[in-house]
């Protein structure tokens, strides 16, 4: 109540200055006037100080009152208790006997500053002329905090359970300490530096698999056990020179402007020596020939189709008067080869939302029993929750039966040729667009095996109208169609590596110029000029690229099935995984962040890289067995040849099967 009865000071007083009554809750000139008033006020009382004492009031205006010199005695401690809430900022009635009040103008200040200094603000000291720039002040390091062999905590989901990461952590921690004991042993005078401690193993170990489970969880178990491996082959004279570019690293990272590029968590590239010259490399693809005879179900076509079967899915495309499901975002859709004579358009439906990258399950988190929700790699956003996070320009399709296929390109069989080289096999591998026809050969490149040296690379021009380059994936793009050169046999011969040009005081890539063929027909021919029936043809998931150029061939070597995937076909490794984890080397790395999409002689020489690791492998098993190579020629422990008849069968008159 007294707080509402003080509220009434700030109205004036209906009476006016009339009014005769004691103690007068309303305003009046005299008490404005009376020299006590301030001081009242002050004191946070009433005009006769009778009154409870109100809070101070808080604003940001400037006070009334003239300025006075600062008090040395503390302040009063705010009040703890309840208090009133502030008076409403309502506008005051001006009463007919008040005198309206007059702003006065404020004075200038008789001396203004004349000095250009900043001014220092009170928490700011002043730096003196001859003091250290700030910039050239030595930092202050900070210790590293000591640490324990235990996996460190990941912002993102961990890429492997905690058991194994902790399995992993102390077999990597145990090589590096094994590795330090036999250098210090050695270690020289000037070589004592390279020695670590026991805390230095352990950040050293720690760093290493952080490293790795954020760099590569996708492949995180495959790869730390391959640097587990690389490290236990490691000599003391390898560790020591490891240890001498670390520190040089270091230095260089200390130097002011320097820029070390990131170690990499693939290791060194391995190295295949298997033993045996080329000829003998070629000589022993026989017992890592794939049989397709059985695996017709997953893509591969062991005999063409018959044409009863080709005039079948013919009557089944005319019934189907050009609908197709886009192999993109499943999207019905029509087809218009030639075009559609109302508006030209050689689809309908629009554009196509979708997402390029495929759905996988991301790694559980331990401790976290909940299943994670599916999401695409493209984006990571939730398979339910988006349609799309690219936009075509067209809907596309592809077709995997072989009748229907052949109805645009028909299959062949590799016919024989004398003239073929006996002692090399071929790589191939093919890049495809999409087309009114489906997905369509539009690159193809050979190289020879084991030397990796280009026999063909061609672009070619589909039968049907091109919907889709997808270059993204095949590294095909409209101006290199448009910029080709026709094929010719002297022109051939073109190196493949990409040309270099100076521009700007640095290198430029300069797109390679390539040549083209007409159709895939020729394309086929031209391959089919450096196979033979007998001759190795070596690829990554060949099924697509034999049904791509329309081709049977008898004599097969595909990587996917040398490394097969633990769950089985259709299930199969990528060829970059394979790459990074067999060999530790990169492909189809991207360009400035960007997908600039894949190399087919790069593919090719890869798979082929592939099928030599796994002749080493195959070869060093065989010889532990008691194979031999005499006079080059591959004998079996018995000392007969392979698929010679034993006594005992001859006797028994029965032949092996």
């Amino acid at each position: 109540m007294d707080a509402v009865l003080r509220n009434f000071k700030l109205i004036p007083c209906p009476a006016g200055d009339s009014c005769t009554k004691p103690n007068c809750p309303w305003q009046h000139t005299r008490d404005q006037n009376s020299p006590a008033a301030p001081a009242a006020q002050a004191d946070g009382g009433s005009q006769d100080g009778d009154g409870p004492r109100k809070r101070r009031k808080v604003s940001s205006e400037p006070a009334s009152t003239p300025a006075q010199p600062p008090s040395t005695e503390p302040e009063p401690s705010l009040a703890k208790g309840p208090v009133s809430p502030p008076p409403l900022k309502r506008k005051l009635p001006q009463h007919p006997n008040q005198p309206t009040p007059i702003a006065t103008p404020t004075k200038p200040s008789p001396n203004p500053p004349t000095s250009s200094a900043p001014t220092l603000k009170p928490n700011q000291n002043a730096t003196p002329q001859n003091s250290t720039p700030q910039h050239a002040m030595p930092q202050k390091v900070t210790p590293r905090q000591p640490e324990t062999l235990n996996p460190r905590h990941l912002k993102t989901a961990a890429p492997a359970a905690h058991d194994f990461r902790y399995k992993a952590l102390k077999l990597l921690h145990g090589q590096f300490q094994r590795l330090n004991d036999e250098l210090k042993k050695d270690a020289k005078d000037d070589e004592q530096k390279l020695v670590l401690s026991a805390q230095d193993l352990i950040w050293l170990a720690l760093d290493e698999e952080q490293r790795m489970a954020t760099d590569k969880p996708s492949i995180y178990q495959n790869v730390i056990k391959n640097r587990i491996m690389a490290y236990k082959r490691m000599t003391p004279g390898q560790w020591r020179d490891e240890r001498v570019a670390e520190c040089k690293k270091k230095e260089a990272h200390a130097t002011p402007g320097s820029k070390t590029p990131r170690k990499s968590v693939l290791g060194p590239p391995k190295v295949i020596q298997t033993g045996l010259t080329p000829q003998q490399e070629v000589a022993f693809l026989t017992h890592l020939h794939t049989p397709i005879s059985n695996l017709s179900n997953w893509g591969y076509v062991p005999t063409p189709p018959s044409d009863k079967e080709i005039a079948k899915a013919r009557e089944g495309e005319e019934a189907s008067l050009g609908y197709e499901v886009c192999d993109r975002c499943s999207t019905r859709f029509q087809v218009f080869p030639g075009r559609r004579e109302e508006d030209g358009a050689l689809t309908s439906g629009g554009k196509c939302l979708h997402h390029p990258g495929r759905p996988y399950y991301p790694e559980r988190v331990f401790g976290n029993p909940d299943k994670p929700a599916r999401r695409y790699r493209c984006c990571q956003q939730v398979v339910s929750e988006s349609a799309g996070c690219v936009s075509g320009n067209t809907h596309v399709f592809k077709t995997t039966s072989p009748a229907r296929l052949a109805t645009v390109v028909p299959f062949a069989e590799t016919p024989a040729n004398p003239l073929v080289p006996k002692d090399r096999a071929v790589c191939f591998d093919c890049e495809m667009g999409y087309t009114v026809r489906g997905m369509e050969l539009i690159r193809l490149t050979a190289t020879s095996w084991p030397d990796g040296k280009v026999l063909l690379d061609v672009l070619v021009r589909p039968v049907g109208e091109i919907l889709d380059l997808n270059s993204r994936y095949s590294g095909v793009w409209p101006e290199d169609i448009v910029n080709a050169d026709p094929w010719s046999a002297e022109k051939s011969s073109t190196p493949d590596q990409t040309e270099k040009q100076a521009g700007e005081g640095a290198a430029k890539e300069k797109r390679k110029k390539m040549q083209i063929v007409s159709s895939p027909v020729v394309a086929r021919d031209l391959l089919f000029a450096l196979l033979s029936p007998d001759t190795p043809l070596i690829g990554h998931g060949l099924e697509n690229d034999l049904n791509a150029v329309r081709m049977v061939h008898p004599t097969l070597i595909d990587s996917i099935l040398l490394y097969p995937h633990r769950l089985g076909l259709p299930m199969r490794h990528g060829l970059k995984m394979l790459m990074e984890t067999q060999l530790n080397k990169a492909i189809q790395v991207e360009t400035d962040g960007k997908a600039m999409g894949h190399d087919s002689a790069e593919d090719a020489r890869a798979a082929g890289e592939l099928v030599r690791l796994k002749v080493q492998e195959k070869w060093g098993a065989m010889k532990r067995e008691g194979w031999s190579l005499v006079n080059g020629e591959f004998v079996p422990p018995s000392g007969k040849k392979e698929g010679a008849l034993s006594e005992a069968f001859i006797e028994e008159g029965e032949v092996p099967k």
